[in-house]
């Protein structure tokens, strides 16, 4: 039997690739670093739904990716049977929530992913509405709080005045290596799924809670790998989205080494001897 990771391994790898190379063919892609042009609506906006960051996909899912991919590891893993209830799968999904902490809200100070663009030149800059953005200190980036002429008059003392409508905006880190967080979670997430669906592949008869537990991990994963698809096709530039993915497969990797596999290949062993032994009674 196939392993379910191989799987989706594959295909995520290869959604990516076809992706990306699409949207360099195409010039479909949308620069996130761009700081001239990521505050305004994709350019296929009007044409391509996907396109519009407003679109229920991105509203719904993909910004909640570690949410939803919570809701249904723990609606699996409370549904599983005793002897494919391991530890260790519990600690692969605290490690991994660790890993998206670190990485997209705190690292001792900015996430990881903050820092990577100010190490690789990145500016904290803040779209204007009568021209092009302007530059501020990087804490008010990390602080990710609204600036506005009349909250920060001190940061228009060398720009024109915005317009007296104008309430303000948040600004955003620009111009550096921003690796792609949508990539990075979608890809971890896609992995870490199908990691948790081989104990109950493995297991003979489910539950009718635990089968919809399977079938609501299953769907998931598909709506990933859609997402996946769109993200690769509509934002980021190709080097960030390889990144991403680089950086998702890596961090799944780590729960693949020997240590996080104490224990959950012993229940599955058991189990599979029992299921054994109970056939050789019944015959």
């Amino acid at each position: 039997m196939t392993d379910v990771r191989h799987a989706a391994f594959a295909a995520i790898s290869i959604i990516i690739l076809f992706g990306t190379i699409y949207s360099v063919a195409f010039n479909t892609f949308l620069d996130t670093s761009n700081a001239l042009v990521t505050h305004l609506p994709h350019p296929l906006s009007h044409t391509h739904y996907f396109a519009s960051k407003s679109n229920v996909l991105n509203v719904y899912f993909i910004k909640k990716v570690w949410a939803w991919t919570t809701a249904a590891f723990l609606f699996s893993w409370f549904t599983s049977p005793p002897q494919v209830k391991a530890p260790t799968r519990l600690i692969k999904y605290f490690t991994l929530t660790s890993i998206w902490l670190l990485f997209t809200a705190w690292f001792f100070g900015p996430p990881l992913l903050d820092r990577v663009i100010v190490a690789s030149g990145g500016q904290c800059v803040i779209p204007m509405p009568t021209g092009g953005p302007i530059v501020v200190p990087n804490e008010y980036c990390f602080e990710k709080s609204t600036i506005s002429a009349s909250s920060h008059p001190q940061l228009f003392d060398l720009w024109a005045p915005p317009p007296p409508e104008w309430r303000g905006g948040v600004p955003r880190l620009r111009r550096g290596h921003d690796i792609s967080g949508h990539i990075f979670m979608l890809t971890m997430s896609t992995l870490f799924l199908s990691d948790q669906l081989r104990p109950s592949f493995k297991i003979r008869v489910w539950s009718t809670l635990h089968g919809w537990a399977v079938a609501f991990n299953v769907a998931l994963i598909g709506i990933w790998l859609f997402a996946t698809y769109t993200t690769s096709v509509y934002f980021h530039s190709p080097l960030e989205k390889f990144t991403g993915y680089l950086l998702g497969v890596t961090c799944f990797a780590f729960t693949q080494l020997p240590i996080f596999n104490i224990g959950q290949q012993g229940g599955l062993a058991s189990q599979e001897h029992a299921s054994r032994s109970r056939i050789a009674v019944d015959s």
